[in-house]
């Protein structure tokens, strides 16, 4: 567990920074991109955590966190420094965890009959700020994974994971009684 005495080092003041396993890159690398996004992702997510997600969906989403900050460690080392530095990767069971909760969010839910508009409650307009920023975060690791390894469920997750948010923002609006904003095809 990292033990941090002080936030600022003045090391990344000419433009560059470190990845995992010490390797100096600039600050607009890809797979810096991709794990700052990923970062970022977790924040949004928070937010949602701070408008007062239903209690069915706390305990997924604070999983989901822990798991983000997993998928960004796997992103900020390189494939042959994960071994010399124990790193956590993501596996098949978290994909699945993801996968068996939207079936269970998608029960109660029922059927998607009609495109929807990002909105209803403010935590579940923010699950879907969550899912535009877990897309964008998918886009940006499979372009690091053209030019590099990157761990073996990173991608599937986010993809599972930008749905998953799609059914808990629909979720939360069931649960709260809040009609999903429709699109109007003929405006």
């Amino acid at each position: 567990m990292p033990r941090l005495t002080k936030i600022y080092t003045k090391k990344g003041d000419a433009g560059s920074t470190s990845l995992g396993g010490r390797q100096r890159v600039p600050k607009d690398n890809h797979r810096v991109q991709a794990y700052g996004t990923v970062d970022e992702l977790n924040s949004h997510i928070g937010l949602a955590l701070a408008f007062d997600v239903g209690e069915k969906l706390a305990a997924p989403l604070s999983e989901i966190q822990n798991t983000l900050f997993h998928l960004g460690s796997d992103l900020c080392f390189l494939e042959e420094d994960k071994k010399q530095y124990n790193i956590p990767e993501l596996e098949s069971r978290h994909v699945e965890k993801l996968e068996k909760l939207m079936d269970e969010l998608s029960e109660k839910t029922g059927p998607l009959e009609n495109f929807i508009l990002p909105g209803g409650t403010k935590a579940a307009a923010q699950l879907h700020v969550a899912r535009c920023v877990c897309r964008r975060a998918e886009r940006e690791v499979i372009s690091v994974s053209r030019e590099e390894k990157v761990g073996k469920y990173v991608i599937a997750y986010l993809n599972r994971l930008s749905d998953a948010l799609f059914v808990m923002a629909r979720f939360e609006n069931h649960e709260k009684g809040v009609d999903e904003p429709l699109w109007d095809s003929y405006k």
